[in-house]
């Protein structure tokens, strides 16, 4: 990947995450902006939307870390445990939902049991169905790299916002993380991919070369 292929990534994941932090605003932080609507004050609303845009950049700077941090740990697990490492990625991404529910449930005083097990099945399932995809684009290897990024990763990047009292913030966070991991996952193999009208090193070099054979045989005749 060259540095303007990474530039366009960062970009694009940014505006994703700007972009979900809004839209995630509408429906979990509704006052926030009816707040300013009666009556209509067009600068505190600007001010409201600049600030959950501001947070969603910020929530798409922690998936970006946590992808390339995915990347780096993936090689890791790939050095260290070889054909072992889907097993370990498996075991880790049960582990992880079970924490989901078990965790959360424990730390709150009225919360239903159920409410998390929603919550764990839904991460699981909507990486599942990201997994798939990326897998069908790729190679089936990359079925479970893939799930081990939207459910492990997502949810160690989502630490802080099950941290914090209330539901709000925790929503405001989770679904840029998903966006801009779903983003970046499936379109690494995209950008990665050589550019089809720029020839190849290998290429320029037996063209440059049946140039020459083909300007000494000139000469000879």
């Amino acid at each position: 990947m060259n540095s303007r292929k990474w530039v366009r990534l960062f970009l694009t994941t940014l505006a994703i995450g700007g972009a979900a932090g809004i839209i995630t605003s509408f429906f979990v932080k509704t006052a926030s902006y009816t707040k300013w609507l009666n009556p209509f004050d067009f600068f505190d609303l600007l001010g409201v939307l600049i600030f959950f845009m501001g947070l969603g950049f910020v929530f798409s700077l922690v998936s970006q870390t946590g992808f390339f941090a995915y990347l780096f740990i993936n090689q890791f697990g790939l050095g260290i445990f070889r054909s072992f490492w889907p097993t370990v990625q498996v075991l880790l991404i049960v582990f992880v939902v079970f924490d989901l529910i078990y965790f959360p449930y424990n730390a709150s005083d009225d919360g239903s049991l159920l409410l998390y097990i929603l919550i764990a099945a839904s991460i699981l399932i909507y990486g599942w169905i990201i997994a798939k995809i990326k897998a069908k684009e790729t190679n089936q290897r990359a079925f479970i790299p893939a799930l081990f990024l939207m459910v492990v990763m997502t949810t160690i990047e989502w630490v802080p916002g099950l941290r914090t009292s209330g539901t709000e913030y925790a929503w405001l966070m989770i679904v840029p993380l998903l966006a801009c991991n779903t983003y970046q996952l499936l379109i690494l193999h995209r950008i990665n991919k050589p550019d089809p009208k720029k020839p190849s090193e290998e290429s320029k070099v037996e063209k440059n070369g049946s140039t020459k054979r083909k300007n000494t045989s000139a000469n000879k005749a």
